[in-house]
């Protein structure tokens, strides 16, 4: 039985992970344009901090403005968007195996993902605004999930396809 040589196999793990990648923030992003409501309400209760232990000293981080919560949910599904325009973009170069700018592009798109849900969620999300107080509102395991699944991803891009070939940005 013939065995797949480690380059195919390598490309087939980057095209199918980036696509994985692609579908998940796809997801998301449509859930969150077509059920806008759903979790415009728990970006309003992460920034308002009103599910958190409402320790005086943390309470002027806070933002109550319904205006300036609602641009930050509408900022997020915006960068989801594009996060997931160039993951889907990163993909067909990898179907179409433009090895060099299917890397480029997919790392554009994971680091994008890294960085909404790192930064954002876990770090600006989880810290200063104290969700992970929240028993309601916290969601910092979803966020690592897809944190850490977007690294994951990154590295298998990353990966040399073969003997004497260097991996790309």
């Amino acid at each position: 039985m013939p065995t797949t040589p480690p380059r195919t196999a390598l490309r087939l793990a980057a095209t199918l992970l980036t696509a994985t990648a692609a579908l998940y923030i796809t997801l998301v992003a449509f859930g969150n344009i077509t059920d806008f409501g759903t979790n415009q309400q728990f970006v309003r209760h992460v920034l308002a901090m009103d599910t958190t232990f409402k320790d005086e000293d943390l309470m002027w981080r806070a933002i109550t403005s319904k205006g300036l919560q609602d641009a930050a949910y509408v900022a997020i599904i915006v960068w989801e968007t594009v996060a997931a325009l160039v993951l889907i973009y990163g993909t067909w170069l990898w179907f179409r195996r433009d090895d060099s700018r299917a890397r480029r592009f997919s790392t554009y798109g994971l680091l994008m993902l890294m960085l909404l849900f790192g930064a954002g969620f876990i770090a600006i999300g989880g810290e200063w605004f104290s969700m992970w107080q929240s028993g309601d509102w916290n969601g910092l395991d979803a966020a690592t999930r897809v944190f850490l699944f977007s690294g994951i991803v990154l590295i298998v891009n990353h990966l040399p396809f073969g003997q004497g070939r260097q991996a790309d940005a």
